[in-house]
């Protein structure tokens, strides 16, 4: 994954209510938005991409709907890798490789799919503290 993240080609911003239904509208708009950029869907990072992207959108829905009534999820793609991150304004910000030695939930199984494909896992926090994205990178 040679590629930084300011230099991917592709992005796509996506906006939603931090509701259930917001899910399924970041999973199809991930589908969508991977066919648009030419990313062969049947590619053995996308499956396990969608799960993540899905696990990181139920857990803001889950966690963060009391202080964030909007999530955001930034998509983005290369050549070589593909990101994405799920924003929302709650100021928690899970251990994400603490995960890793959790028995089953939501950033376990990320960080398992995520490691297992060779990929990264960040948490960025907001310059006000208030809020943070979760960023996600595997390689294409």
């Amino acid at each position: 994954m040679s590629t930084q993240l300011e230099a991917l080609p592709h992005r796509h911003v996506l906006t939603l209510p931090t509701t259930p239904s917001a899910v399924r509208t970041a999973r199809e708009t991930a589908e969508q938005a991977l066919a648009e950029w030419g990313i062969n869907p049947c590619h053995p990072a996308i499956g396990p991409a969608l799960l993540i992207l899905s696990e990181l959108v139920t857990n803001s829905v889950r966690h963060a709907a009391v202080l964030s009534p909007q999530l955001t999820v930034i998509y983005a793609a290369g050549v070589d890798c593909l990101a994405f991150a799920v924003h929302d304004r709650h100021p928690y910000q899970p251990p994400l490789y603490g995960a890793v030695t959790d028995t089953g939930g939501g950033l376990a199984t990320v960080m398992e799919l995520t490691l297992g494909l060779g990929g990264t896992a960040v948490v960025r926090g907001d310059a006000d503290r208030k809020g943070k994205s979760i960023w996600i990178t595997l390689p294409l």
